[in-house]
């Protein structure tokens, strides 16, 4: 009983040793402020780039039919290949054209034939009618025979010029310089004059277009903008690319025309881009999506992404500290995401100190300490040493 009493006792004078020799906890109050990272907002002149879809078209694009009639005899391209203009792709079997050449030429001739005789016969008529020995009726006879004379050798001149169309048109030609496709016909098929299935299709993909779809209500708010002078007119009209797999295309474009109505299905206009192709990377149908200068706001103010929250109303939402040293929350209106910063049109002034890093830890009304941002803490530890 009495050891028992004697370790109870020892136990008793180390607990109270260890208790005295504790520093009582600061409370919440007597840590201080918590510290945070706070950027100072600023202003500086941003160019507004806005991505838009869009896709690539050929720059000139012909559809090849034959103009005549008859039986492929041979084909002078290679599919998927570069044709120039004027460049032979189909021949026609031309016999029944070269036939029919000759027959307008023999027609020609004997029109000529008639023509000198009726020229005769009216000049010696009117020689006749002068002295009364023949009548007036028959030197209008032979005045209307003479003028139908020279018709016929018209109508025969007309008809070598078609027949010689005609013989042309049986060596089918590029009518446009450019990449041709797959044929549609081979050697030995029939063909016949403006039929709609084409032969081929011939694109130039050098340079080449891209269609960019702009939402009207996204072009009247850049157009109030600039009128209200909150964005100045870009000086270029440059347009850059972003590939299907995310990669930049190298060449930029220029911005040659905007469609003049509004698609009513879509709610949209047209802008066609124009872009150099040299390489062939650009191809017809391709999605891609086009990145404009529409304007440049002389006072942009720029924030992290990740200093912009949501309130339960899906409002923007940022922290500032203010002259009170304390937590405020301000609603702000944000436009696009400029290098993974939001640019803010609305609620943010020059000089206010934003709360960047620390946001889970406080709550409006808090009082909190502004320092630098984890990355700027480092860079000074780095120069430190």
């Amino acid at each position: 009983m009495r050891q028992i009493v004697k370790i109870a006792s020892v136990l008793s004078v180390a607990l109270w040793i260890t208790a005295c020799g504790q520093k009582p906890e600061q409370g919440p109050q007597e840590r201080g402020p918590m510290e945070v990272g706070v950027i100072k907002v600023e202003a500086q002149p941003q160019s507004i780039l806005v991505e838009l879809p869009g896709r690539s078209k050929a720059y000139l694009e012909a559809e090849v039919r034959p103009q005549v009639s008859g039986i492929i005899m041979t084909r002078g391209f290679v599919e998927g290949r570069d044709v120039e203009k004027g460049q032979s792709l189909y021949q026609i079997d031309s016999s029944t054209y070269t036939a029919a050449l000759i027959s307008a030429k023999a027609d020609l001739q004997s029109a000529k034939a008639n023509l000198v005789s009726a020229k005769a016969k009216a000049l010696r008529f009117e020689k006749l009618v002068k002295l009364n020995s023949i009548s007036e009726q028959d030197y209008d006879e032979a005045d209307a025979a003479y003028k139908a004379a020279l018709a016929r050798v018209t109508v025969a001149e007309a008809a070598i010029n078609t027949a010689k169309i005609n013989l042309e048109y049986t060596e089918v030609r590029a009518p446009i310089a450019g990449r041709v496709g797959k044929s549609s016909v081979t050697a030995g098929a029939l063909v016949t004059a403006n039929q709609t299935q084409t032969l081929a299709t011939i694109q130039q993909l050098d340079p080449i277009n891209i269609e960019i779809a702009q939402s009207s209500a996204q072009m009247l708010r850049l157009k109030s903008k600039l009128k209200q002078g909150q964005l100045k007119a870009a000086d270029n009209a440059g347009v850059q690319l972003i590939l299907e797999d995310g990669t930049t295309y190298k060449h930029d474009g220029v911005l040659q025309f905007a469609e003049v109505s509004v698609n009513e299905d879509t709610g949209s206009v047209i802008l066609r881009a124009e872009f150099p192709n040299p390489d062939g990377v650009l191809m017809p149908g391709m999605y891609v999506r086009a990145v404009l200068n529409t304007g440049t706001d002389p006072e942009a103010i720029l924030v992290p992404q990740r200093a912009i929250t949501r309130n339960t109303k899906g409002e923007a939402v940022a922290m500032i500290i203010d002259a009170e040293g304390k937590v405020a929350a301000r609603v702000v209106t944000t436009a696009e995401v400029i290098d993974h910063q939001w640019r803010i049109t609305d609620g943010l002034t020059v000089g206010d100190q934003l709360i960047v890093e620390g946001l889970q830890k406080i709550r409006p009304g808090a009082a909190v300490k502004a320092g630098p941002l984890v990355a700027d803490k480092k860079s000074q530890a780095q120069q430190q040493k």
